[in-house]
């Protein structure tokens, strides 16, 4: 008959490190390096799979915030460039007409205005659910006037077009709307400085959606020096390259299009720490790089003026 041990399992508090031992360890490692591969792997794809939701996240809040600013000073991407290579104006209206197509949104892709094709089921677009204005923020010179847009969407971002009732008006500030049912309205500032709310509200049957845009009336305007004679290549993607030796956060690499991200940066371990303040400094990062590439040449303040427009309006979206 076996003998059983004297000690019951749980009361062990060791083993003896003989030939056994060395045995089962030798076996062991080769079993230990495979799922120390495994588990690597498997935190890249996690890894590289929060970059891409990432990378969707901040470029779509990018395009809204695109819808919201003037068009004829955010000349970079290429939503704008299209627009103004389309006409031999170049003027705002191109664009807003190309922003009511789909092209500067990140929904539901849609066809181009008298395109000819058999569009999908899926692509019909459902109730009104949102409207926004473009440009939600725009500065104009006294006794000028800005063409303004409003963009229907439906729950999933398609342009919605059928049975809409827009009404325009001027809620505070001086000034005059002409075509205040229609789509587009032209607002033509007064002789005096200051600030202008227009408000808008759609209806579709019982849906009922608004949106508000500000105006500011200045006597002049500021120079703008962007980069319209740099080839638009659109909204970068971003990469990391790892320097905590370095003081650098963020540099553009305009022949690849990307942003290279310090990884090792204080500043970057920091935001790390939480998916939503990460998610936020590399939006502060991309407004960083992409005002000083757009805004070249222009003096320091300025650009943090710039910096802090474009990061209130994509951070908005987030």
């Amino acid at each position: 008959m076996r003998r059983s041990s004297p000690f019951t399992p749980g009361t062990r508090t060791g083993f003896i490190h003989d030939a056994a031992y060395t045995t089962l360890c030798e076996g062991l490692q080769p079993l230990a390096a495979k799922l120390v591969e495994i588990i690597e792997e498997q935190r890249r794809a996690e890894e590289e799979q929060a970059s891409k939701e990432q990378l969707r996240a901040i470029q779509r809040a990018f395009r809204e915030a695109l819808l919201a600013l003037p068009a004829e000073e955010y000349d970079w991407f290429d939503i704008h460039a299209r627009a103004f290579r389309s006409g031999p104006a170049g003027s705002a209206e191109q664009f807003s007409q190309l922003a009511g197509t789909g092209e500067a949104f990140a929904g539901a892709s849609e066809p181009s205005p008298g395109e000819e094709k058999q569009r999908q089921f899926f692509e019909f677009a459902g109730p009104l659910f949102s409207v926004a204005i473009s440009p939600a923020s725009s500065v104009v010179q006294v006794g000028s006037q800005k063409e303004l847009r409003a963009l229907p969407r439906d729950r999933s971002r398609r342009r919605v077009e059928r049975d809409l009732e827009f009404t325009w008006q001027l809620a505070e500030g001086s000034g005059s709307l002409e075509r205040l049912h229609d789509q587009a309205v032209t607002f033509l500032a007064p002789s005096e400085p200051g600030l202008a709310r227009i408000a808008l509200t759609v209806r579709q049957h019982d849906l009922a959606c608004s949106a508000e845009a500000l105006i500011t009336i200045t006597r002049e305007l500021l120079a703008q020096l962007g980069s319209s004679s740099i080839p638009s290549h659109g909204l970068p993607d971003y990469t990391f390259e790892r320097a905590p030796g370095e003081s650098w956060r963020s540099k553009f690499d305009p022949r690849r299009n990307v942003i290279v991200v310090n990884n090792g940066h204080r500043d970057f371990v920091y935001a790390s720490r939480n998916k939503s303040l990460k998610l936020r400094y590399l939006v502060r990062l991309y407004a960083k790089e992409l005002v000083l590439h757009n805004f070249s040449g222009l003096p320091s303040e300025q650009l943090l003026e710039r910096m802090v427009e474009l990061s209130l309006r994509t951070e908005e979206h987030l």
